[in-house]
């Protein structure tokens, strides 16, 4: 038997049984239940290979194919849903870009900083700038994308400012390290590579993988 023919029949039978014991039942007939007079004998027959109608597997394998196609299965299912804004009918800009980067900014492939300027529910003027690949980890954006919620920046991202209490914080996420003290304005040092991005609209970064959407919603522009 082939090594791919192997794997397919222990895969069924592994899907067929819900345990290691049940499979060992299915090998074991009646008449050696007569002569054995012992069901435990019996199942330790049919795993040494000794008696059994069918496919020899161990234990080991069997366990371990179980649990490979339960972690598959878990992981196809997760997949499916990590993608909150799948499916939905996004008609603001600012959402759909958030929908376009969603996928790469949790995969890897993509950091993206978020910008907003815009109104809390107290009615006062705060901005900030979000790691968009920490959110989606730490919060479930099924609110925002449902248009449940506005995705507002919070003093637990990057930075936050408050224009009316001027209350001002800033602090660095697993994907960013935030330089504050610097001439040039509020830095951002990617910490795979190390690089740095300049969210000074005016300044032209070099960083091409890592990129920056800013929603000013209070002017209504994306």
């Amino acid at each position: 038997m082939d090594r791919d023919d192997g794997v397919d029949a222990v895969d069924n039978i592994v899907t067929q049984f819900s345990t290691y014991e049940d499979f060992l039942d299915s090998q074991i007939t009646t008449v050696d239940l007569y002569y054995l007079e012992d069901e435990s004998l019996a199942r330790q027959l049919v795993e040494l290979g000794y008696r059994g109608t069918g496919e020899v597997v161990r234990r080991e394998e069997f366990e371990a194919r179980k649990a490979a196609i339960e972690i598959a299965r878990l992981a196809e299912r997760t997949q499916k849903k990590t993608l909150t804004s799948a499916g939905k009918d996004l008609q603001d800009n600012f959402l759909k870009a958030l929908a376009v980067r969603e996928e790469d900014n949790r995969n890897g492939k993509v950091s993206t900083v978020i910008f907003i300027r815009d109104k809390n529910s107290h009615g006062q003027e705060i901005s900030g700038y979000i790691d968009y690949a920490h959110r989606l980890k730490i919060e479930d954006f099924e609110v925002y994308f449902s248009g449940k919620r506005r995705l507002l920046p919070k003093p637990t991202d990057l930075s936050f400012y408050n224009w009316d209490s001027h209350i001002a914080v800033w602090n660095s996420t697993p994907n960013y390290q935030v330089i504050a003290d610097n001439p040039e304005g509020l830095l951002f040092k990617y910490k795979r590579d190390r690089k740095i991005l300049n969210v000074d609209p005016k300044h032209q970064s070099k960083i091409q993988a890592k990129k920056s959407i800013p929603s000013q919603r209070k002017k209504g522009t994306v």
